[in-house]
């Protein structure tokens, strides 16, 4: 069995969870979900439910879904 590519598992943890990020500030410019803004703007500067806060949260967002994915594919292909 191969190992898993891990620059294909960070790209697509990134961009998922970047998306994601994304996606929920964009919502919370029509006023759903603002509470969980409010949590994950403690973590990620300059997020915020407007255009360029939910562009900067998901910048942030790629970043720390990259850094998972990093970890994660690393023990995968440890234990495999």
């Amino acid at each position: 069995m191969k190992k898993a590519n891990i620059k294909a598992v960070v790209l697509a943890a990134g961009f998922t969870w970047g998306f994601f990020i994304f996606g929920i500030g964009l919502t919370s410019m029509f006023g759903w979900g603002t509470k969980i803004i409010n949590v994950i703007s403690s973590l990620y500067i300059g997020y915020s439910p407007t255009l360029l806060g939910a562009i900067i949260g998901g910048f942030w967002g790629f970043i720390d879904g990259a850094c998972g994915g990093l970890i994660f594919v690393i023990f995968y292909n440890f234990f495999r």
